[in-house]
């Protein structure tokens, strides 16, 4: 397979031990790589050195002559001004082109990735749209790899669904950063973990993430009984060389030196084992027995002059574990605070249990005093906390939650996303909860904090409710989710794979709607218009216009086929589900032919 860039010996740091050292790996034509490790690893310092942004300490990069490479970073950031078509031309600036082609490549993308108005100012864009401007303004170029640092923030999951679509029909290789595991398993053939776990700092399978954790898993417990093992050679060791001065010199110098290399080996296997654990998250409820701990009847709520959901009817029970689902913007937040009290619904009622004890983890995390220390953050009351009536010393607390001695003095403000977090459910824990509202409570934890996570949530016994583009854990721990549309409607579904179908049905059908009310408003326009000389239809062109709505019909129900083998293909080769993506795409190709067709074919009928 023909390599397109490759490393050797890269090594970086930014303090005492290095984010990673002597990494070697290639990236090659056609390879659709998912890059994984705990926050801290280096991984987007990773892709920015391999996309040519940083310079690494040591070791070499090489990318092949002629290879097209593209940077999606986690930040988009736009020049000042421009509008959405003029972000996507100035990434074609330097392109052999002439001004014909890069206006039609511009706008063959940007309706690839969605946009409808390309004059719009790309700072006035929501964070899935400037995602998805990023996106479009690195694939314009037609690059052969791709380099993606966690391209899923800012996206709704309808968001997801359509970038894991075009990845899986992608012609280029690519390499994505995620903490996503659902969006991994959709779009990851091979999986590299960046972890200071690993002797050489990654571990790599040609394979699924769930053949990956398999091959990890036996990995580290070989590792944890290489550490068994060292330990007890080196107490042995130790045990003989201090029994008394006589019998050092009688020891051979070569074992005494192959006893400190033990304890180096020791000592590094240590290092590693540490590395590979997680953060231990874990929330009491109160062990209330009350059968009704919350009631919501007939609530709606309106911002902005927009309703966003009305006649919401709910029961909060111990063991309750309910999602809420919606693309941006469509009032999860609203409706979670609504719960919590912050929010007065404008109809309907909230009845609490008495003493209803509500603990809220609030999205971006604003319960945070941004110039607080961690020290105080996580023992506002000295150095002892009490976790329900066992008193913990605020260093082993901190460390409970992966951070070192030495960061307890630093600002929360300059904490990391996945450690200010981590913060937040530290404060969580101490306070016993009949009642969970979580908002957005998985963005920024890595991969072995989310399962943490994961496990807790499905332990806690009081009532829960969630809001999350984490699939994963939300298939696993609901029993139901509430869909809201963004237009005031709202569902009760069985899970996150039958809302998203539902979505997308409704997003087909208004878009059908959409494009019919345009034809029906071309055609009432043409007949109040000054009469013209009507231009008579042909035989064939009128035998066309007889029966094109029966093939529209047809048409589109190939469309809706075409979906369904798209997504039984998601579970197969890459092969099939690149074939299936093509079939879909001729389809929905055909129907916008065919209406097309119609409008013109009506126009000229009605001499237009």
């Amino acid at each position: 397979m023909s390599v397109l860039l490759g490393v050797q010996g890269l090594t970086k740091a930014f303090g005492p031990r290095p984010l990673f050292r002597d990494l070697s790996f290639d990236l090659s034509v056609g390879e659709r790589v998912g890059l994984i490790g705990p926050n801290g690893a280096g991984k987007s310092t990773l892709l920015k050195i391999l996309a040519g942004r940083e310079e690494s300490d040591a070791g070499n990069r090489s990318l092949r002559r002629s290879v097209k490479m593209a940077f999606v970073a986690q930040d988009d950031k736009f020049p000042e001004g421009m509008r959405v078509r003029e972000v996507v031309l100035a990434a074609l600036a330097q392109e052999p082109l002439d001004e014909h082609d890069r206006e039609t490549r511009a706008t063959i993308v940007l309706d690839q990735v969605g946009f409808v108005n390309l004059e719009q100012p790309a700072h006035l864009l929501s964070g899935g749209w400037r995602k998805r401007l990023s996106i479009a303004r690195e694939l314009v170029r037609q690059p052969d790899l791709v380099l993606m640092d966690e391209p899923t923030n800012h996206l709704d999951l309808p968001g997801i669904l359509w970038l894991e679509r075009l990845l899986r029909a992608a012609p280029f290789a690519y390499l994505v950063a995620t903490h996503d595991r659902a969006f991994l398993r959709a779009v990851a053939e091979d999986i590299l973990e960046i972890n200071r776990a690993y002797p050489g700092g990654t571990f790599r399978t040609d394979a699924s993430y769930d053949i990956f954790l398999e091959r990890r898993d036996a990995f580290l417990e070989g590792q944890a009984r290489q550490q068994e093992s060292v330990a007890n050679q080196v107490r042995r060791e130790t045990e003989w060389l201090g029994r008394k001065a006589a019998a050092r010199t009688r020891k051979a110098s070569s074992r005494i030196e192959d006893a400190a290399n033990r304890r180096e080996e020791l000592a590094e296997l240590k290092y590693r084992n540490t590395s590979a654990g997680a953060a231990g998250i874990e929330f009491a409820g109160t062990g209330r027995q009350t059968r009704k701990l919350l009631v919501a009847t007939g609530i709606a709520k309106s911002m902005g002059g927009r309703e966003l959901f009305s006649e919401i009817e709910l029961t909060l029970t111990p063991g309750t574990k309910l999602g809420l689902l919606g693309p941006n913007g469509s009032g999860k937040s609203v409706l979670l605070r609504t719960l919590s009290g912050e929010h007065t619904p404008d109809s309907g009622t909230i009845v609490e249990a008495d003493g209803l004890r509500k603990v809220m983890f609030e999205q971006g995390r604003t319960a945070l005093d941004p110039n607080q220390t961690l020290r105080k953050s996580l023992s506002p009351n000295g150095d002892i906390v009490n976790l329900h009536g066992r008193q913990i010393h605020v260093v082993a607390w901190a460390k409970q939650f992966l951070f070192k001695e030495e960061q307890l003095d630093l600002m929360v403000g300059s904490l990391s996303g996945g450690e200010q977090a981590r913060v937040r459910m530290a404060q969580m824990m101490v306070m016993p909860a009949d009642l969970l509202l979580l908002d957005e409570p998985t963005n920024d934890l890595d991969i072995p904090a989310l399962e943490v996570l994961e496990e807790t949530l499905d332990e806690f016994p009081g009532a829960l409710v969630i809001v999350s583009h984490d699939r994963e854990l939300l298939d696993r721990l609901c029993t139901e989710v509430i869909g809201l549309d963004g237009k005031g409607g709202s569902g009760r579904f069985a899970s996150v794979s039958q809302w998203l179908a539902a979505f997308e049905r409704a997003q087909i059908d208004a878009e059908k709607a959409a494009i019919k009310s345009a034809r029906a408003a071309t055609t009432e326009q043409a007949k109040t218009a000054a009469p013209k000389t009507k231009k008579k239809l042909t035989y064939k062109e009128q035998q066309e216009l007889d029966t094109i709505e029966a093939t529209l019909l047809e048409a589109e129900e190939l469309v809706t086929q075409r979906h369904t083998e798209m997504d039984r293909a998601a579970t197969s080769s890459h092969v099939e589900l690149t074939n299936a993506c093509r079939l879909l795409e001729e389809a929905q190709k055909e129907v916008e032919r065919l209406y097309a067709r119609w409008q013109e074919l009506e126009a000229k009928r009605d001499g237009n």
